[in-house]
């Protein structure tokens, strides 16, 4: 056995699922669904304060705009931000956009005009980019194919519990002084800004969000992962105090102890740098929790400086696979974003009593109270978080994230076309139909995000601009988010003038037709193949520069032994020799 053999742990391929750092991620995600979504049950109210114009459709218009000041200013920014992560690491871009997002929020609940509530929106949105970094921070934690379909659910599962638990805050704290007259006074500082609460409720969450990222989010960046830490070291002593408090250190110090007699008792001592043995063995920046992690990473088994590796150029990096991933994920954003606009305007509108002229000729909506529409809504966030968490990691794994996407895809489109006609059917059906066309759309979804960002992280080939492309991705994104509703919203106007009711949900579904084309064209690509290429010639030459430094000290030990042994032999042959002489006769 060489004298710096590697452990068995460190050669199996399959790693544990890296629970600890996700739900940390989980835990700093979760903070912005609940900042942005909670401005929805209240922006119409807000805008009617504001006092500029009496019209009920110009009060819409001017919602839209506050709703799409954000996603306009997270397109003009979200390249630079996912570039700069690839400079300086992930870790510092996200909590720079939760503060941005904090900075956002406060300056939106102390907004008396429009001017005002259109730069906080626009302010948050510029100085968060955080949609593409978090992507690039879950391709950095996972990098085992068979843990990403439950890896890349996650986020979108977060997202779904935020956009319950946001509205219900905004929804519940907006007018304190008028809704809770016995705990506020109308003389406070609630009365001139009576949207302040939900505001200053979602900073503070935030700021809950940022510390935990501070003190236990590690750096996952291939290269600036080996930088110190100090918030992270905070962390450790902040878990150490709490261990000792609860009685966790000692089974903490038993684990150790027993790990420490497995290891090799010649191996070398790692440098200092991010280790864990929580998720994958290929960035050495992914660090465990524990204050005393084993030190089972490259780090540990090879005391040489991680190798400089040049990234691909941003020309290079943007091959055939990812620019067709890219335009299938602004494709989505488009029409879902579409949909999610038409739907409560669909809802809202009165039961029409005009006789429908089939097939097109049809109008009106459900006239369902907003009320039941927040009813119908939580229900439909509760299902999706199911259908991420659980229904696409089953689907994932049984038939891969190509056939996955495909499907869902290609089916999507059949919805756009059925959605208008739910207003034909019988009263006591209609409720149940409306739900059913929910559902397939909830569905639709968590099939087909998690498996484009999934698919469109393993044909970037290299994970040192993986940052560059999903900022890429999160701009085109926002920038079809920004655009689709309006432009959807357009359409349906003029489809209701003629009496079509119905054009702006099959012009979307048009929209939506063109992205199952486009999905043709995508290919399931291995996971960053470049990347764990050159990571396996650097094991390989690792391992055979051990062997060989092995075997050069063995030689040497067996050629000292024989050396030794041949002087034995001379030195004996010389003692004995003076000695005949000595007996000989003068």
């Amino acid at each position: 056995m060489s004298l710096r053999q590697r452990p068995p742990s460190a050669t199996v391929s399959q790693t544990p699922f890296p629970y600890q750092q996700l739900f940390i991620l989980a835990l700093c995600r979760i903070c912005e669904p609940i900042a942005f979504m909670s401005i929805f049950p209240y922006i119409y109210f807000m805008i009617t304060s504001f006092q500029i114009t009496n019209d009920e459709d110009q009060i819409g218009l001017y919602a839209g705009l506050v709703t799409s000041a954000f996603a306009f200013a997270e397109f003009s920014t979200g390249v630079f931000w996912g570039r700069l992560s690839d400079r300086i690491g992930r870790k510092p871009v996200l909590m720079i956009g939760l503060v941005g997002t904090l900075i956002s929020m406060l300056v939106f609940g102390f907004a008396s005009s429009l001017p005002v509530a259109l730069l906080a929106r626009a302010l948050g949105g510029a100085l968060n980019g955080n949609i593409g970094v978090l992507q690039t921070t879950v391709a950095e934690i996972v990098t085992e194919k068979e843990h990403q379909p439950s890896a890349y659910a996650i986020m979108p599962f977060v997202w779904s519990l935020g956009s319950i638990l946001g509205p219900l805050i905004g929804g519940a704290l907006a007018e304190p002084c008028k809704n809770y007259p016995g705990l506020f006074s109308r003389w406070t500082l609630f009365q001139t800004y009576p949207y302040l609460l939900p505001n200053i409720v979602c900073a503070v969450v935030l700021v809950f969000g940022i510390l935990i990222g501070i003190l236990f989010l590690e750096e996952t960046h291939q290269e600036k992962g080996y930088r110190r830490d100090i918030g992270l070291e905070a962390g450790r002593k902040i878990q150490s105090l709490f261990n000792k408090r609860t009685g966790l250190e000692s089974f903490n110090k038993l684990q150790d102890a027993s790990f420490e007699e497995s290891r090799p008792l010649l191996e070398d001592e790692a440098p200092p740098g991010y280790r864990t043995t929580e998720g994958s063995p290929r960035y050495p920046s992914s660090r465990s929790l524990s204050p005393a992690a084993p030190p089972y990473t490259r780090s540990a088994l090879d005391t040489r400086p991680p190798r400089k590796t040049v990234a691909p150029s941003i020309q290079t990096a943007f091959t055939r696979p990812v620019v067709i991933h890219i335009i299938g994920y602004g494709i989505l954003a488009y029409h879902t974003m579409s949909f999610d606009q038409l739907m409560p305007i669909f809802l809202s509108s009165k039961v029409s009593t005009t006789p429908a002229k089939l097939p097109f000729r049809f109008t009106g909506g459900f006239g369902m109270s907003s009320r039941d529409q927040g009813v119908l809504m939580v229900g439909q966030g509760f299902y999706a978080m199911f259908a991420q968490a659980i229904l696409f990691p089953l689907l994932a794994r049984r038939f891969g994230c190509l056939k996955v996407f495909r499907t869902a895809v290609m089916l999507w489109p059949v919805l756009y076309l059925l959605v208008p006609y739910t207003v034909l059917l019988p009263p006591q059906y209609r409720v149940l139909g409306m739900c059913f066309c929910l559902l397939w759309r909830t569905t639709a979804q968590a099939l087909t995000f998690p498996p484009n960002n999934i698919m469109l992280t393993n044909s970037a080939p290299s994970m040192l601009v993986l940052g560059a492309i999903n900022g890429v991705a999160g701009s085109t994104a926002s920038l079809c988010r920004a655009f689709g509703p309006s432009i959807t919203g357009f359409i349906y106007s003029k489809g209701l003038s003629i009496g079509v009711s119905g054009l702006g949900w099959w012009v979307t579904g048009f929209v939506c037709i063109m992205g199952a084309v486009e999905s043709v064209l995508m290919e399931e690509a291995k996971i960053n193949s470049s990347d764990a290429a050159m990571e396996d010639e650097e094991e390989e030459a690792a391992g055979n520069h051990s062997m060989i430094d092995a075997l050069s000290i063995d030689a040497a030990i067996v050629a000292a032994t024989r050396l030794e042994d041949r002087s034995r032999e001379d030195l004996s042959k010389i003692l004995i020799r003076l000695d005949n002489q000595d007996r000989l006769p003068a």
